[in-house]
Parts: C-alpha cells; structure tokens; sequence
C-alpha cells in the first residue's frame, strides 16, 4: 500500500492509472478517453470534402449525392452508424427509382466519407457495404452519319467547341482530360493525359485530324494555356444540347459528351483491335470495365457460322480449319496407304533357337 509520502511524490495524474492485485491488473488512461460525439453526414461531408474529394465534376456530384443522403436521414445525428439505417438509405433511394448502379455510386461517396470520419475517430462503427448487383445496359455510340450532323451543327456554333467534339471522338479521353490539357502534354505524335478519374497517366498517338484541331486558329492576346482551355464543361454541354436538339437528338438521353468515348471504344472494337489494347487507349482501372465493349467484336465469331451451315455429309474442304482429323484422311495419307494394302508382305524369318548357357 502506498504511504502518503509516496503519493506525493508522484504525478497526480498516475494516482489513478495502475490498479494491481494477486488476480488482476487494470490500466487506466485518462488521454484516451474522449467525449463521444454525434454528427450529421453534412457536417461530416463539411469537414473532409476537401481532403477527399479533388475540385471539379466529380465533388460537384458527391455533393449532390451527400446532401441528398442527409435529407432521407432527416438530418440525423449518430455517432455510428448502423447496418439498419443503411439499408433504410438504400432502401429509400430504389423506392426513389435509383438504379442499382446509382445506389452504388452514392454508397461509395457515403462509404468514403464515413471510413475517413472513423479513422479521425468522429464515428466509432460502420456497416457493412455491399455493392449492389448491375445490370449490363445497353452502350449507345454514335453512327457515322450522326456524328457529322451533330458535329456540323456543333461547328455552326462554336469552332472551339467543334474542336473539342473531334478530339475527344477520336481520342476516347474523358471531357474533363481533355480540358485540363496543357501544350506541354502534346509532343510530336502523341498526347499525354496526366490529370485523370483514375490517377494513372497514360500516352496515346493521335490521328490526323486530332492533329489538326489541336492547332488553335491565330488570336490577339496571349496564347492560351492548352488547346481547349478557352472552354469550360458547362459551356460545352449547353453548345452540344442545343446542337444535338436541332439534328433531332434532343429526346435521346443517352446522346451527352460522355457518348464520344463509348464511339471510340467501340470503333476500336469493330475494328479488330483486343480488348487489352482498347483497354490502355481508354485509360481503364481494369479489364471488366472494357469487357463492356467486347460484345462489338463479332467479326472473331463468323468463324462458327461455317460450321453450323456446312451439311453433315459433306465433307469440309481439305486443308479447312475447321476440318476433323477423325474424319477426314489427307489424300498423300491414302494413297499411300494403298500402296502398302497392295504390295506383298514379307514373312518375317523365324528366329534361331536360344541355346541355354547351362552345360549339358
């Protein structure tokens, strides 16, 4: 037991933090323990989005995609938060008539917010997110006659902006890479993308007319920091609705800048290039997400066609791929095999006897 002296001697603040007995020993810390705390989601959304998130499109969307969730949640306040009110969120969002690629979309902003609120230690419990099952939709590209009317109507409006629809056709870039291009980013032949959705940079060639609309028609002033810069999102999406509206697009959803890229993965595709390579000219984290368009390449299956149409009693022509070793007998192999049914055989001589190595 300690004396009173020895309590004086030491830290007022250990007087509590060692217990001991023959059976047990407790440790008590009293910088850990912190007032628990309760947030919204917008006030935590407040507090990280810029540590999270970079400025532009995608923030703008996570914005909208927080505050709508702090709406369905009534403003609620929590410390954890439990499995029951995320499927209660999810739940509420399909009634709303999410799609599950939607939902997914929001639950991943939610699920970042949240893992980086718990690493600060603002919540202490999160649930378990589990991404919700997508369906293969259907990807819409342009046809060739479309992208002319659409780009013509386009260049009736704004060179800068006809520029813009040309590189990113035959580029397959992102409308936000493609505005964030500096001079420096184009060398020679090739363009380089540094500022992209997955953070990876990546260089591809560009074609001839890619080369031509970068060239930026001579201006007063200065020169302008890269080839689109004069441009923003906004002002480009307006220029394209109102172009795609008049060539009778307009009722067509599916029809926004973002169909340019699913064009150039697409002709890529149908023109016989592998998904592997299509994969690095869009810049794709992963195959799956390529794996979209490999439906397209259809011209890899016209091979089998042959073989349903070809009648069972007719024999493919010799040298076919799709001909059977078991069914077919190469002509050399015949005849000479012919030969061999006609020529005589010779009777093999009979061997001598084996004499035994045992005297007699």
């Amino acid at each position: 037991m300690m004396t009173n002296e020895a309590i004086q001697e030491v830290d007022p603040s250990d007087h509590f933090t060692m217990f001991s007995s023959q059976h047990s020993k407790f440790n008590y810390t009293y910088n850990k323990i912190r007032e628990v705390k309760s947030f919204r989601v917008g006030e935590l959304f407040s507090a990280y989005r810029d540590i999270l998130w970079d400025d532009g499109r995608h923030k703008y969307n996570v914005s909208s995609f927080i505050g709508e969730i702090d709406e369905i949640l009534l403003g609620e306040r929590f410390s954890a938060f439990d499995q029951g009110t995320l499927d209660n969120l999810i739940g509420t969002l399909r009634q709303r008539g999410n799609s599950n690629a939607t939902i997914n979309r929001k639950m991943a902003a939610l699920s970042k917010l949240l893992r980086k609120a718990q690493k600060m230690g603002d919540i202490h419990s999160l649930p378990e997110f589990r991404r919700q099952k997508e369906r293969a939709g259907r990807i819409r590209f342009l046809e060739r006659d479309e992208e002319a009317r659409l780009f013509a109507a386009i260049k009736s409006r704004s060179e800068d902006a006809y520029r813009l629809s040309v590189f990113l056709v035959d580029s397959g870039c992102r409308l936000g890479e493609a505005l964030g291009l500096i001079w420096n980013d184009i060398q020679e032949h090739r363009v380089s993308f540094w500022i992209t959705k997955s953070g990876r940079s990546r260089t591809i060639p560009m074609t001839e007319r890619v080369k031509e609309v970068i060239k930026v028609p001579p201006t007063e002033g200065r020169r302008p920091k890269g080839p689109f810069t004069k441009l923003s999102q906004a002002q480009f999406r307006a220029i394209w609705n109102d172009a795609k509206a008049e060539v009778g697009l307009g009722a067509d959803d599916q029809v926004v800048p973002h169909i340019l890229r699913h064009t150039c993965a697409s002709r890529l595709v149908q023109g016989g290039i592998d998904i592997r390579r299509v994969q690095m000219w869009l810049g794709h984290q992963t195959l799956s997400m390529t794996m979209r368009y490999a439906h397209l390449a259809t011209n890899d299956l016209d091979g089998c066609v042959t073989v349903l149409e070809t009648p069972r009693t007719t024999q493919p022509a010799e040298g076919s791929v799709f001909s059977s070793p078991v069914m077919t007998v190469p002509s050399s192999a015949a005849a000479g095999r012919k030969q061999t049914d006609e020529a005589p055989v010779a009777k093999p001589s009979p061997k001598a006897p084996r004499k035994s190595s045992k005297a007699k």
